[in-house]
């Protein structure tokens, strides 16, 4: 099968060493026309590495202006410059196995746009990780009243609709990413994915888990505090529960829930 054009965008913040083998990865798998990597911050001497391989690999280049503007604005700005027909999201912590794109566009199909499909996201031992495959984010499965995350479940066989996937590994039509206006920049960190899956659905495509397709994920691997990022993680889900509240019972609840959303994700942690 020939596959369309593909861009990968890799967005990296003092990601570290696994950045190296993200990108050999994608720059030796012959099914990514082009690798756009987002610079959000590393140090010197990683910046002169990425420097060099983009000088040594002619479809990889770099968008960087000095500024750490989150996650979900720099993959729009990857995006904004993406050649490929499709935009393939990977974490720069994660190294996609090979084989795995046609599975992807398969499973897109002739579904009706906009359509996003995630695949496996595995660790060093071959096992599932949280998260690759989930229901509809609501506040009753946050605080623990029914289930959100599905990789406990049987594996499919194939690919299957579902509620959300990563947004550390997931494919898209640039035109339909775009014509959605990428992700929510009000997002810093996490959760934009989600809120992402939920817009697709929204305006009436679907969100699809392709087990068949896979990148392993060591994780992890930035040296920001774990502080920090569960307080964005947490400010993150109050404008989600907020911007997709039901009614008035809902946002209230939320507005009550909102002081301790850091202490229920350590609890849930």
């Amino acid at each position: 099968m020939t596959l369309p054009t593909i861009t990968a965008i890799v967005v990296t913040y003092h990601t570290g060493p696994r950045l190296h083998e993200c990108l050999y990865g994608l720059k030796s798998d012959p099914d990514i026309s082009e690798i756009v990597i987002v610079d959000n911050g590393n140090p010197p001497a990683e910046q002169a590495w990425i420097d060099r391989f983009t000088d040594a690999c002619d479809k990889a280049h770099i968008v960087r202006d000095g500024t750490n503007p989150g996650f979900g604005t720099a993959v729009n700005k990857g995006a904004a410059g993406a050649l490929g027909e499709l935009l393939l999201v990977i974490n720069p912590d994660a190294v996609l196995r090979r084989g795995s794109l046609g599975h992807m566009v398969r499973a897109m199909g002739d579904a009706t746009e906009p359509v996003l499909v995630g695949g496996k996201i595995f660790d060093i031992h071959g096992r599932e990780e949280r998260g690759g495959r989930r229901n509809t984010l609501t506040l009753a499965r946050a605080l623990g009243l029914g289930k959100w995350t599905l990789e406990h479940d049987p594996a499919p066989r194939d690919f299957i609709e579902v509620g959300a996937v990563s947004g550390a590994f997931f494919m898209m039509r640039r035109k339909a990413f775009r014509s959605l206006g990428g992700f929510d920049e009000a997002y810093f960190l996490h959760v934009e994915d989600v809120d992402l899956c939920r817009r697709v659905q929204q305006a009436g495509g679907v969100v699809l888990y392709q087990p068949l397709a896979g990148a392993l994920h060591y994780g992890s691997t930035s040296d920001v505090p774990s502080d920090e990022v569960m307080a964005h993680k947490a400010k993150s889900l109050v404008r989600y529960f907020t911007k997709f509240a039901g009614g008035p019972a809902e946002r209230l609840l939320i507005r009550l829930v909102s002081p301790f959303m850091v202490r229920l994700l350590k609890a849930r942690a």
